[in-house]
């Protein structure tokens, strides 16, 4: 865990070199609605590892967790991380263009909801 205390965080480390990669989270938001997110660094962007280990958390959410739905959210214009979660199976079900107190670039855009439902993965995972 990046600091050691929070609760459904992992860190993401390369096998050959244990090199910090970034980290994961699949956080409950009811028993069975659960929200996937993950940072990787800049420069290990690109290679799949968003997919792999985005999916690893669904399989386990699924599987193990009891959830029946996990979202995801990110900005529009964040296209690589909409298409990690397109990989892994999520679809789009929403826009929106929250206000945020502090503009950066590519917020007026709005913000994309993904989902997987779990009927929708036993049919990916059979």
């Amino acid at each position: 865990m990046p600091r050691g205390s929070e609760p459904y965080v992992w860190t993401a480390r390369r096998t050959a070199t244990n090199t910090f990669v970034g980290w994961f989270c699949l956080f409950p938001e009811t028993e069975t609605l659960a929200e996937i997110g993950y940072r990787l660094r800049r420069e290990d962007w690109g290679q799949g590892l968003a997919s792999e280990g985005a999916m690893a958390l669904v399989n386990w959410g699924f599987a193990n967790a009891g959830y029946d739905k996990v979202i995801a959210c990110t900005m529009a214009v964040n296209h690589g991380s909409r298409r990690a979660m397109e990989k892994i199976g999520m679809r789009h079900v929403r826009t929106e263009f929250p206000d945020f107190p502090t503009r950066i670039p590519g917020t007026e855009e709005g913000e994309v909801w993904y989902e997987l439902l779990r009927s929708e993965w036993r049919g990916q995972n059979r």
